[in-house]
């Protein structure tokens, strides 16, 4: 590139020049055979037998300016890693997920020049694969045979179609010859159209199977999971191996009329009692108060044959009390709809705002808490959550001692009411222990919580802090606020004056930090209209560039 720029006349290109020829004609013969191994993306070798023809792809190739944008997306390699101070750039390997995203819901396909940067991009990160290899298509597959380091996009592929379950005799042979992965995709393929029919299958060969082939054959049965599974699961808590036994459990109590859940809702239900009149004084804070009904936990005092079998770990953690631990697992598999009987026919906030005697109160609600995640309960969800404006510890955030995930929690609830809780938590809390929750909210945010954490951000400026003290939620925000946003936040990039006992230079890093939001929301509006083909085949020279114009602050 240099010789070429320079001219031959002052660079001598480092290349071969052949009696007779001149170092220009030698210089563009090497270009032009650079290109065509960068295009055949094929490591030179021995002539061999002429390969079958790629495999084709119906499906559309993107418009123009899409094309070039994932290009430029690919050439990427980000220019921050180890720095705090990124500037206003878009960080463009953020981005390049949801581009694949979007250009795999509108159903188009990537242009072959680009399928050799899709693949390597995939190898080098694994949460691209399914979408990388997704738009690159069959004609990627066909490709990776000629590249070693391409030889990920052909695991789990197979070369053979996956039967379904109408064709019992190839069901049948693929699942007695088939590697490992085929015969799990299989088994799910399966499963997915005839529950039953897959279930049968895998408890055929049951017995045969290798441990760990049996946790993972096992762990597929939650697809079209059933009552119908419940002997087959029951069998499984017998098996030999502790961690097939606990998966067997862990579904088991996803079944809640199943005698697995009734046993296990017998030993919680033994533990938790309801006292009608005052409750025993406290001998820890935050358990229950001096009067009115409460509750009264008792937990095991041995886990017995019947619990071991029925998955429970008889040995504790080391930071947990055998008593606890054991109490935690029998009230995290009972059935959540059993404790309105055992309560007294109250709803589960009533249930949840009893008090519990004797610090009981956090390993019980955190074992419900799991108990909501693991049986998809939205109103036991609602209820532990509590209200997103109330003190952390009652709004279903963990506190000191709780094991509590509340944006797994989260997760259990509609996407729009999910949103609606984190944003009035913001509003309330700001945005210390918000970052979980964000990463489980819709992608793009809804308008009332993208405007909560614009707000509280503000908030953490005027404040006086640096803005890296929350580059995880401003990363966060740069690729789910609405786009449509970018215009409402103009008026944050401007630098601030620094309030009293502010951190130096906070004000005009704040300034970069809005400034690249905004840009990067602005991108992410171009990109999608790209994908719509909204600016032509032709309009490329005119789409808005990758780097937005340096600001007043760095320069």
């Amino acid at each position: 590139m240099s010789a070429a720029l320079l001219g031959t006349e002052r660079r001598t290109p480092p290349v071969v020049v052949r009696p007779g020829r001149s170092a220009a004609a030698a210089l563009l013969d090497a270009a032009a055979v650079s290109t065509v191994r960068r295009r055949a993306a094929l490591r030179p070798a021995l002539a061999a037998d002429r390969p079958a023809p790629a495999p084709d792809d119906p499906r559309p190739v993107i418009p123009p300016a899409a094309r070039r944008r994932l290009a430029l997306l690919l050439a990427d390699r980000g220019g921050t890693v180890g720095s705090s101070r990124r500037g206003t750039a878009p960080d463009l390997t953020e981005l390049l997920p949801q581009w694949l995203a979007a250009a795999q819901a509108h159903g188009y396909r990537a242009p072959e020049a680009l399928l050799p940067a899709l693949l390597d991009a995939a190898r080098a990160r694994t949460d691209l694969r399914p979408a990388a290899l997704a738009l690159a298509g069959p004609r990627a597959l066909w490709l990776a045979r000629f590249n070693g380091d391409w030889k990920f996009a052909l695991r789990g592929t197979g070369a053979r179609a996956t039967p379904g379950a109408d064709d019992p005799e190839a069901v049948r042979r693929r699942w007695d010859e088939g590697l490992f992965a085929e015969r799990v995709a299989l088994l799910t393929a399966v499963r997915r159209s005839a529950p039953d029919a897959g279930r049968d299958l895998l408890a055929g060969t049951w017995s045969a199977e290798h441990a760990e082939d049996r946790l993972l054959f096992l762990d597929t049965l939650r697809e079209g999971l059933s009552p119908d599974d419940e002997a087959f699961l029951e069998g499984a808590l017998s098996d030999r191996s502790r961690t097939v036994r606990a998966t067997a459990a862990e579904l088991l109590s996803t079944l809640p009329e199943s005698a697995f859940a009734t046993r296990m809702a017998a030993r919680a239900h033994a533990c938790v009692t309801l006292t009608p009149g005052p409750a025993p004084r406290p001998a820890r804070p935050g358990s229950a108060g001096p009067s009115g009904p409460g509750l009264t936990v008792t937990p095991p005092r041995a886990c017995d044959e019947g619990m071991r079998r029925d998955g429970v770990a008889a040995k504790a953690p080391s930071d947990r009390g055998e008593r606890a631990w054991w109490l935690g697992q029998l009230v995290e598999a009972a059935p959540l709809h059993r404790w309105s009987e055992r309560c007294g026919g109250r709803a589960p906030e009533d249930i949840v705002a009893l008090p519990v005697a004797d610090g009981w109160r956090t390993e019980l609600h955190d074992a419900w808490c799991r108990a909501a995640i693991r049986q998809r309960d939205t109103v036991w969800a609602r209820a532990l959550l509590g209200a997103p404006g109330a003190a952390p510890q009652d709004a279903g955030v963990a506190s000191g001692g709780s094991s509590r995930d509340t944006a797994k929690l989260l997760t259990v609830l509609p996407s729009d009411e999910r949103a609606a809780w984190v944003a009035g938590f913001i509003a309330a809390h700001g945005l210390a222990d918000a970052f979980r929750m964000l990463g489980v909210c819709a992608v793009p945010w809804a308008e009332p919580l993208g405007r909560a954490v614009v707000d509280a951000l503000d908030i953490a400026r005027d404040a006086g802090s640096y803005p890296w003290s929350f580059s995880g939620v401003m990363g966060l925000a740069e690729r789910c606020l609405d786009p449509a946003a970018a215009d409402r936040l103009d008026m944050l990039t401007a630098v601030t004056d620094e309030p009293e006992g502010a951190s130096p230079g906070s004000g005009g890093y704040w300034s970069e930090a809005f400034q690249r939001l905004v840009g990067t929301l602005r991108l992410r509006a171009t990109m999608l209209a790209e994908l719509t083909d909204a600016f032509g085949p032709d309009a490329d020279a005119d789409a808005p560039s990758l780097s937005p114009s340096p600001s007043p602050v760095t320069e």
